[in-house]
């Protein structure tokens, strides 16, 4: 980026849990690039491996997210590097970064995610399925173990998640009794749900820094890795985009930045509802490749301009086909993993 002139605005970034969250980091900086602003991106990750940290201006090991330290060493951080924002990447890093929002704050840092309390509600399946009922927003009908052990008559097939899980670990299909028998007992604190049939979508939600939801781009899940979507397409359908938008009304004035929704289109062109998941989703480079320019408009807002949000100007039917990059690092003679720079460029994001 050294081949534009750049402004005296300076602003820094933290991104934690990072892992290999390199398309977003590098979405950011090419914003940043068309902006002419001078971007520094910080990254925190328990693991020295980690691509994301070494992508990163500033790369930073801090413990685990379930450790005590982990919240005093972040907001170390960004006392140390002034970081003007804070972007959660995963599940697991959620719960314990919203009960700590007004500290960051306090050190004028924006975390971008909502409230302790609506973040309990969407990690916790259970609470999502009784928010999106009492809102009328169409959902599959969700058990505790209890209820589905009072059942004089099931009707087959289900669906058996973690009440708290994520990526898609520990889900199973339960297609009749023998099934459920085996399942139900092993199951990590599970629910059940109604089976839908149909095609899975996620939605990208833009919501500023004043909670108000201004853009949704939907994305037809083709193919999913690890509970990522390794290949997809954009769908600007408008009964989607519109019941994107009901949901996010649902959770109030609460989130900041990007929240990602997944449903079920079925046959016969119902939209149900299955997750919320208050952060920036794995796929959401492709919103942002379609139009959707999240990082820009997150850059104009966090250095007082107005963003330029034209909520319907992206591209219906960009597809996207992801495929693996490497990162190669020359360790010491000891052969221990070690933050070093990659022997080349990481792919730019334009």
């Amino acid at each position: 980026m050294s081949d534009r002139p750049k402004t005296n605005s300076n602003l820094a970034i933290l991104f934690t849990c990072v892992g290999r969250r390199i398309e977003l980091m590098q979405a950011f900086r090419a914003a940043a690039h068309r902006a002419n602003l001078s971007l520094r991106l910080i990254a925190a990750d328990q693991d020295v491996t980690a691509p994301g940290i070494l992508c990163a201006d500033s790369p930073i090991l801090v413990p685990p997210a379930t450790a005590p330290g982990y919240v005093p060493a972040l907001l170390d951080v960004v006392k140390k590097h002034g970081a003007r924002a804070l972007i959660p990447t995963i599940d697991t890093d959620l719960a314990v970064i919203s009960h700590h929002r007004d500290e960051f704050d306090k050190l004028g840092c924006t975390a971008l995610i909502g409230p302790s309390d609506a973040i309990a509600t969407c990690r916790d399946k259970l609470k999502t399925f009784e928010l999106l009922k009492s809102s009328g927003i169409d959902t599959p009908e969700t058990y505790t173990p209890e209820q589905v052990r009072a059942f004089q008559q099931h009707s087959f097939p289900y669906f058996l998640k973690p009440r708290f899980g994520s990526s898609s670990a520990s889900v199973h299909m339960i297609r009749n009794q023998e099934d459920l028998d085996y399942y139900l007992p092993r199951g990590r604190d599970p629910i059940v749900q109604e089976f839908v049939a149909g095609v899975e979508h996620t939605l990208d939600v833009y919501v500023g820094l004043d909670g108000i939801a201004r853009c949704v781009v939907p994305r037809r899940r083709w193919q999913v890795r690890a509970g990522e979507v390794s290949k997809g397409v954009v769908v600007k359908d408008q009964k989607i985009i519109d019941a994107g938008m009901r949901v996010c009304e649902a959770l109030g004035r609460s989130m900041r930045g990007v929240v990602t929704l997944q449903c079920i289109v079925t046959p016969d062109n119902r939209i149900r509802f299955i997750e919320i998941n208050p952060r920036f989703g794995g796929g959401a480079p492709l919103s942002i490749a379609a139009g959707a320019d999240f990082p820009a408009w997150l850059l104009a807002e966090l250095t007082g301009r107005p963003p330029d949000i034209r909520p319907n100007d992206y591209r219906h039917g960009l597809c996207m086909l992801r495929f693996d990059w490497a990162a190669f690092v020359q360790l010491d003679d000891d052969l221990e993993p070690r933050v070093a720079p990659p022997l080349r460029d990481w792919p730019r994001f334009e």
